[in-house]
């Protein structure tokens, strides 16, 4: 059973439905998904008192000829505007949101791309993991306030990145620096750092 679109934050849709309309309160009720006695409430200022109505109409979820046509039929319903479908969350490109919790692992997460993945950029590994590019160099010189307990600890284990990411980071930085991958490559390498990145 289909379940019937209803209009974003109903109550305060509710609200200003109430005070610019002449709709009844069982169309509001029926439109906002409320009970028309809650509707009622919120006419005699009992409910959602402080609260700043939303204009439907505005928004694209109503429209005034919709409003008009079921002030002028008490038994219409009022139908949800087809274009109003919820704003798509845009991804922002600035540094992303880390839980305090998991901050604290951030610098064991650059040490670990800074020894395992040299190609990449301070600016890849700062949009990684969230940091910035002058506590990336704090890690990487040692000059970190906390370098003496900073453990190199995948990026992704420690929830700070999702695998596709760190993939697809790798591979543009790869295509970018061909010619350093190679140099990387032919340098002597410690025992540690081939069974890290054996990991």
């Amino acid at each position: 059973m289909a379940v019937e679109p209803k209009p974003l934050m109903p109550k305060a849709t509710a609200v200003w439905l109430v005070e610019n309309t002449g709709l009844t309160f069982e169309q509001i009720a029926e439109f906002c998904g409320l009970h028309a006695l809650e509707v009622q409430a919120i006419a005699d200022g009992e409910v959602a008192a402080q609260m700043q109505g939303l204009d439907p109409v505005a928004n694209g979820q109503l429209t005034t000829e919709e409003i008009k046509r079921c002030e002028q039929d008490p038994t219409a319903r009022l139908q949800l505007g087809e274009q109003a479908q919820p704003v798509p969350l845009v991804k922002h490109k600035g540094p992303r949101y880390t839980p305090i919790s998991k901050r604290q692992d951030k610098p064991d997460a650059i040490a670990w791309l800074l020894k395992n993945h040299p190609e990449l950029s301070d600016g890849q590994i700062s949009k990684l993991v969230g940091t910035t590019k002058p506590t990336i160099g704090a890690v990487r010189d040692r000059t970190h306030w906390n370098s003496p307990n900073i453990k190199p600890r995948h990026p992704v284990a420690l929830g700070l990145c999702t695998l596709p990411e760190l993939e697809d980071a790798v591979t543009r930085a790869s295509k970018g620096k061909k010619r350093a991958v190679v140099d990387d490559i032919a340098a002597p390498v410690t025992g540690e750092t081939e069974n890290t990145a054996a990991e």
